[in-house]
């Protein structure tokens, strides 16, 4: 049976580009008012305001334009895509993250369960953090040694590392990647429903620990040598615990700097760039092998860079046709009649249906806000629960399609089978989409 190849997703964003100014064609233009909401700050479509407006249809050239167009319009968040991509690669470079696994298996070789529970929060708190994926590929190698010495399969693994990763991902408060630029693109506080989110993280994190510890039991083989016998035998070097103090710099400082200055993603972007420089330096990497690595880390994440700025353009051209507006007003009027609540949880498989196509978690929020969140605005729904919902729908997706090349990169290099992943990973994923819900319903 042939499998189905899906283009890369670059070329599916651009072809939406093209979509999307066919559409300025086909589409009446129309608006809404908007007015600023003094009490937020924000600007917010007024309920019963759309009206027709002359056509803008937008052509092949400035199709074409729109691109860099979107590029610059992201600026902010592709510069720290690619800041915090450098800063990733200098940590991975100096061998932080492999001297914390061997260390894990060496203390606590005789109590597998602790190292399940310990390798899944620091894992998730990457996720949460960073939105890591990629930067566990070359871990898998050390992740496999310490599965054989414990007698895991690849399946878990799979699990500790990567799927733990995505779930802090999806759940995060701060995660820049995916809260946080969607938290922007509505205009919300960087730390808006920050305890609610921290509670759904720690919730999600707690049940994905306890499946992956009652999978490992059924299958771990018993006859597999024991923590002292691993090969591993690290000395955890001081210097390691203060690079990871170095990673968690740039944000406890954006936190703070957040809640009290106002800060936003320069700021993050600009505490990376020094955070990784400094790790390179305590690193023993030098200058010049620190800039090497720094820009070895830029390189890996130009591509999901552009992606943002790509999928910004397809907003452009519609806002450009001034079709944005009649879209949103088709969406609206069947859900008028419905319960905000009930609208609102219709946002999470929306989210998960666009997200097998657009793969980048960050260039799916750039593309969905825009839609989204004036439909809240209309239908009366918080905006943080669109957020939510957004958050549920793409992050947990992120877990089962193979779209996600980082995951199944992860699979290969881990020798887990992609079906036997699936059937571990499904049953976890509908339990998770319950926290999710019930976050949107709280939040609305």
């Amino acid at each position: 049976m042939p499998t189905l190849r899906l283009p890369h997703p670059l070329i599916l964003l651009l072809a939406c580009v093209l979509v999307a100014a066919g559409l300025t064609h086909i589409i009446p233009a129309g608006q809404y008012d908007r007015r600023l909401d003094p009490a937020t700050g924000r600007t917010i479509v007024v309920a019963g305001t759309y009206h027709r407006v002359a056509p803008a249809p937008v052509g092949p050239f400035a199709s074409v334009i729109a691109v860099p167009r979107g590029v610059v319009a992201a600026a902010e968040v592709v510069v720290l895509i690619l800041l915090v991509g450098g800063a990733w690669t200098v940590v991975d470079k100096v061998g932080t993250l492999a001297q914390v696994v061997g260390w894990l298996v060496t203390h606590f070789g005789r109590r597998p369960q602790v190292i399940i529970a310990l390798l899944s929060v620091a894992f998730a708190a990457g996720g949460a953090l960073e939105n890591m994926q990629e930067e566990i590929i070359p871990l898998i190698p050390v992740l496999l040694l310490m599965g054989r010495a414990l007698g895991f399969d690849s399946v878990t693994v799979a699990a500790v590392s990567v799927g733990s990763a995505m779930v802090g991902s999806a759940f995060s408060p701060i995660n820049p990647f995916q809260a946080a630029i969607a938290l922007k693109l509505a205009q919300l506080p960087p730390l808006s429903g920050v305890g609610l989110r921290t509670a759904m993280l720690v919730a999600a994190l707690t049940f994905w620990i306890v499946w992956t510890m009652r999978y490992a039991a059924r299958t771990r083989t018993r006859t597999a040598p024991t923590g002292d016998a691993v090969a591993l035998g690290v000395r955890f070097d001081p210097r390691h615990g203060l690079i990871i103090a170095l990673v968690a710099a740039p944000f406890v400082a954006y936190v703070v700097g957040s809640l009290r200055y106002g800060w936003g993603f320069n700021e993050l972007a600009a505490g990376f760039l020094v955070a990784g420089i400094a790790i390179g330096i305590v690193g023993r990497l030098g200058l010049q092998g620190t800039v090497d690595a720094y820009l070895d880390g830029v390189r890996s994440v130009v591509a999901a860079a552009l992606l943002v700025g790509v999928a910004r353009s397809i907003s452009l051209v519609l806002d450009d046709g001034h079709v944005i507006d009649t879209i949103l007003q088709a969406l609206v009027t069947p859900l008028a009649s419905q319960p905000p609540a009930f609208a609102a949880l219709l946002m999470i498989p929306v989210q998960a249906v666009l997200h097998v196509p657009v793969s980048s978690v960050s260039g799916q929020a750039v593309l969905t806000m825009p839609v989204m969140i004036p439909m809240s605005d209309l239908l009366g729904i918080p905006r943080n629960a669109a957020v939510l919902a957004y958050q549920t729908g793409a992050g947990l997706t992120e877990m089962w399609t193979p779209t996600n090349g980082a995951m199944m990169a992860v699979l290969l290099a881990a020798g887990a089978p992609f079906g036997r992943w699936i059937r571990f990973v499904v049953p976890a994923v509908v339990v998770l989409t319950v926290v999710g819900v019930v976050g949107v319903l709280i939040a609305g």
